[in-house]
């Protein structure tokens, strides 16, 4: 009897050229990670893996993008949208543009961090929260432990939708 492959990988292709495009992961768990050449990588994640990608890119006068995003990678039979640098396609969570903001997200992230979380494990509503606060320069609310137990809790009562779940099973 024929074993079932595993699921596919969702790819992130990393890159540093100082000073002119700079692409890195600030958050989320690979399984995987391959070397391209010295300035690019690619880093996989497993079906349902939450994780953070920035995005910078500097000209002769400064920064000219400045981008974040967190994405949860799919299943094959989930369908989602275009990133780039990332296949197949992944659920956008947030995606800011702006320094400004791109800092407010990278403060969010440290304050969830600070509270003794992983930021791949919390509810994905709270990083569609946060972006959408943060889009209309609005402070985001605070993620602590009381409402990570709430969301472990909405997990474990099955009343959390499949799709908000990271790493959830493929039953």
């Amino acid at each position: 009897m024929l074993e079932p492959s595993p699921a596919p990988l969702t790819d992130v292709e990393l890159i540093w050229l100082e000073g002119r495009v700079e692409r890195w992961i600030r958050f989320g768990r690979p399984v995987a990670e391959r070397i391209i050449d010295r300035r690019r990588r690619v880093l996989s994640f497993a079906p349902g893996a939450v994780f953070a990608l920035v995005h910078w890119e500097g000209g002769k006068y400064g920064t000219t993008v400045s981008r974040i995003w967190v994405l949860r990678s799919l299943r094959p039979d989930e369908t989602g949208d275009v990133v780039q640098s990332v296949t197949p396609v992944v659920e956008v969570l947030l995606d800011l543009k702006t320094w400004a903001k791109v800092e407010a997200v990278l403060a969010a992230i440290d304050a969830v961090q600070a509270a003794g979380l992983q930021p791949a494990t919390v509810a994905p509503d709270h990083w569609r929260h946060v972006g959408h606060r943060i889009g209309v320069a609005q402070t985001p609310s605070p993620y602590n432990r009381v409402r990570h137990r709430a969301w472990l809790m909405r997990q474990r009562l099955g009343l959390a939708d499949d799709n908000d779940v990271p790493g959830a099973s493929d039953a």
